[in-house]
C-alpha cells in the first residue's frame, strides 16, 4: 500500500512535482526533497518565522503548512527572491544596515518584509515594526532589521 500522495506545485517559477506523505510539512519538502536550504526550521510552532515562504503571494509559515496543502499553488522561497544578477531591495538593505547576524532568521525576515513592502509601499516606522514583529531573531536586537526595512521601503518606493 502506497501512502504517498503525488503533488504538484510552482516553487521559484519551477513545475515541480513531490510524492509526499500527508503528514509531510511544506518547509521540509522544501529542504529535502527540493534542496532549498534557505527555508529554516527552528520552533516548528509557526511562533519564529524562520520558515516563511510566500505561498500564492502570501507570506506564509512553512512548518505549518503541509505540503498537500500546496497543491497547485505557486511558492517562493528566499532562493526565489534572489535576482540573477545580485540581491533584492530588502537583500541589499540587511547588508547594508547590519540587520543579520548568525543569519538564521535573516531568510525569514527577508521574505516576510518582502511580502509587507510589496503591498505596503509606504509604511511608518511603527507599521514595519509590527510587520516584523512575527519573526524573531536571538542576535540582532531588531535596531539592524528595522533600519533596513526602513532603507528598503524608501528604495522600493522611490523606484516605482
Amino acid at each position: 500500500m502506497n501512502d504517498r500522495t503525488r503533488v504538484q506545485l510552482t516553487v521559484n517559477g519551477q513545475r515541480e512535482q513531490v510524492e509526499v506523505e500527508p503528514r509531510a510539512l511544506l518547509a521540509d519538502v522544501l529542504r529535502d526533497q527540493l534542496g532549498l536550504t534557505g527555508t529554516h526550521l527552528a520552533c516548528e510552532h509557526g511562533v519564529c518565522g524562520a520558515c516563511t515562504v510566500l505561498i500564492d503571494g502570501e507570506a506564509a509559515r512553512s512548518c505549518l503548512v503541509f505540503a498537500v496543502q500546496a497543491e497547485g499553488a505557486s511558492v517562493t522561497t528566499v532562493e526565489g527572491l534572489t535576482p540573477p544578477d545580485g540581491l533584492s531591495p530588502v537583500q541589499e538593505a540587511m547588508r547594508d544596515c547590519h540587520g543579520l547576524q548568525c543569519g538564521f532568521c535573516t531568510p525569514g525576515i527577508v521574505v516576510s518584509m518582502t511580502a509587507y513592502l510589496d503591498t505596503h509601499p509606504n509604511p511608518t516606522d511603527a507599521e514595519l515594526r509590527d510587520a516584523m514583529s512575527g519573526n524573531l531573531c536571538r542576535c540582532t536586537g531588531y535596531q539592524g532589521i528595522l533600519a533596513a526595512a526602513r532603507q528598503a521601503a524608501d528604495r522600493m518606493s522611490a523606484s516605482s
